[in-house]
């Protein structure tokens, strides 16, 4: 029988549009709290049509002109080595859905491939700009306080795919990605400890295709294999999901209040 383990939670909406809706009021509710407090916030974001729907909710909220957004970091846990106006780019999607909505947030782009670079140069380039936002204990990149991550159906999450060597890589902030399983082929990412070194990893997912993946990462499933299974924030660890994608939840890992 499988173990699970019991610091990943899942939260359950009904289906994407309430899902949507229920990861901007935390992330708003959150964000307001930390920025109000004088602090500075840095967010990981991911792209795919649910992290698109999650930064439309965000931008239709009443609550998103509270927020100092001066004071938070936008990063991205991967993006395609496309030119930098391509609908491709998860950098666009983002931009489009939110951010150009925000005034005075910073953000941290990679590298598009009409930069003047190559793929190995942007990689280094985007780890140099985390590491000038270094952790107190040295470690050269921010400690995210929030992490978003999409899960593929074969439980890849960032351009971190099963089976390939970017997920053993512990020794880089980031890392070129070449002939990915996934179009388009050539990609930049962050690498496992990067991600894991966020406060908290909010993973979102709708839909029948990530039951499986969802069920394998929960049952503590190889990283190698699984990516998603990996995946773990310092503080918490949640996947937020809709019905469609929870058929293969127990009943103990179901989170109702957080």
């Amino acid at each position: 029988m499988a173990e699970f383990t019991i610091e990943k939670r899942v939260v359950i909406s009904s289906d994407p549009a309430a899902l949507a809706d229920s990861v901007a009021v935390r992330f708003l509710h959150r964000v307001a709290k930390r920025t109000a407090a004088g602090n500075d916030m840095h967010v990981s974001l991911t792209g795919g049509w649910m992290a698109a729907a999650v930064l439309a909710a965000i931008a239709a909220h009443p609550r998103r002109d509270r927020v100092d957004w001066s004071r938070v970091h936008f990063w991205w846990s991967d993006d395609r080595f496309v030119a930098r106006g391509d609908a491709e780019r998860n950098e666009k999607q983002a931009r489009e859905a939110l951010l150009d909505a925000l005034p005075g947030a910073h953000t941290h782009a990679i590298a598009a491939s009409d930069d003047g670079i190559d793929l190995d140069a942007a990689a280094a380039r985007y780890a140099a700009e985390l590491a000038q936002h270094p952790q107190v204990d040295g470690t050269p990149w921010p400690s995210f306080d929030i992490c978003f991550l999409g899960v593929g159906p074969d439980g890849h999450i960032a351009s971190l795919f099963p089976d390939r060597p970017e997920i053993l890589v512990t020794d880089r902030a980031a890392v070129a990605v070449r002939d990915s399983p996934k179009p388009p082929p050539d990609r930049i990412t962050l690498t496992r400890p990067v991600i894991n070194g966020s406060k908290r990893v909010w993973l979102v997912l709708a839909g029948a295709d990530k039951a499986a993946p969802l069920g394998l990462a929960l049952a503590g499933a190889s990283y190698a294999t699984v990516p998603a299974a990996g995946a773990k924030g310092r503080k918490r660890t949640v996947f937020f999901v809709d019905d469609a994608a929870a058929a293969q939840v127990p009943p103990e890992l179901i989170d109702g209040e957080y």
